[in-house]
């Protein structure tokens, strides 16, 4: 074995955490870094995984899980035969030892495009500081303003609502394609925010969405196809601002509460009635729930405003019953224990990547529409 076999994978791993300690130190860095060098990937690589009909991302994950899971189950085998008093043939011993090396290939190509296409864009500067949002950058928000936009969004869910082809149990049918209009909106945002310009793929439906529904995730960005997915499962008010959430990542926004953001926009201006219902509805929780805490949650107070009309509510599920049922069925874990486990691999990848209040950041939308309506709504 030649000694640049085993010392290039390290250096391409000792070159990826250089680039996070320089997107760490130098804010410049990654900024440029997004504006000039990012989109190449998209427009390219993207554009030969958008070739495919399925997530090859997804595909990639599980294969990568096979593969680990080979690497493993070799010592295990290795310990039964030392058990056994058994001699594991010379020929296995080399062919683990190529695979190993092969595998340590992967993970020193693996830490450079994760660095080159998720974990550096943590780094860059906030959208705030990037594009002008509203009239006053230093101008804080009380009760009267979240209660304006909790109130507006909420009427406007509500005057939309009864207007969609329902079938008979009351599920909206919607016969457009809704991945060729997220596309449309987010190029329409392009002539907003500079980065979104460009090529966007074909948003991919998840193949093993099931699995996903148990981890209450709506879609997903894999850095290593360059592929915005989304779960094929979930109702259909989701979709159009999760589609254009994953394809924000795309254009490397990668903080969920700019990617909901610029998901919230490239829905509420659209004239297609679906993209703007999702949009208020993918931000309605935040808004009330935030209301609700600035007036001490306060019941009078409360009645006072504007209600979520029935319908709105019944329309702000992530699945319905039918599909719930389908997922329990199907499913080989528990959904409780998946659940937990998705949110403790989640919570503490954001949380290394410098969002310090994890998950919870998602919420932090509502700060910036809060800015966005400045001069709008109040």
């Amino acid at each position: 074995m030649k000694k640049w076999q085993l010392w290039t994978p390290g250096i391409l791993i000792l070159f990826s955490a250089g680039l996070n300690m320089a997107g760490r130190i130098w804010k410049g860095f990654s900024d440029f870094y997004v504006d000039n060098i990012f989109p190449l990937w998209v427009e390219t690589y993207g554009r030969i995984t958008g070739l495919f009909p399925f997530s090859v991302g997804e595909w990639m994950l599980y294969l990568a899980a096979a593969m680990v899971f080979a690497l493993l189950a070799v010592p295990v085998i290795f310990i039964v035969c030392l058990i056994l008093k058994k001699r594991l043939p010379l020929t296995l011993k080399k062919l683990y030892g190529r695979y190993a090396l092969f595998l340590y290939w992967v993970l020193g190509i693996v830490s450079v495009i994760m660095m080159l296409n998720c974990f550096l864009l943590y780094q860059v500067s906030p959208i705030t500081e990037r594009y002008e949002i509203g009239k006053s950058a230093d101008r804080e928000y009380g009760v009267e303003e979240i209660a304006a936009l909790r109130d507006y969004v909420v009427e406007q869910a509500n005057e939309l609502a009864p207007f969609f082809e329902r079938d008979e149990k009351g599920y909206i049918i919607y016969k457009e394609d809704i991945r060729e209009k997220a596309r449309e909106e987010m190029r329409r945002l392009g002539g907003t925010f500079e980065n979104l310009k460009g090529y966007y793929p074909r948003p991919k439906g998840l193949c093993l969405s099931g699995f996903y529904s148990q981890q209450s995730i709506m879609g997903y960005y894999f850095p290593f196809s360059m592929e915005a997915n989304y779960n094929r499962q979930m109702y259909i008010t989701n979709m159009p601002v999760s589609m254009c959430h994953e394809l924000s990542h795309l254009k490397g926004f990668i903080l969920e509460d700019e990617a909901n953001f610029i998901g919230y926009l490239a829905c509420v201006d659209s004239g297609d009635e679906l993209f703007r219902y999702s949009a208020y509805l993918s931000v309605i929780g935040y808004l009330d729930r935030d209301f609700v805490r600035a007036i001490g949650e306060d019941g009078e107070i409360y009645a006072a405003h504007p209600q979520i009309d029935s319908l709105v509510a019944a329309d702000k599920k992530f699945l319905t019953k039918e599909s719930w049922e389908q997922v329990e069925r199907k499913a080989v874990l528990k959904t409780e224990t998946v659940k937990r486990a998705a949110d403790a691999f989640l919570d503490t990848n954001l949380t290394l990547n410098g969002v310090s209040d994890g998950t919870v950041s998602y919420s932090r939308v509502v700060k910036l529409l809060l800015r966005y309506y400045d001069g709008k709504l109040y």
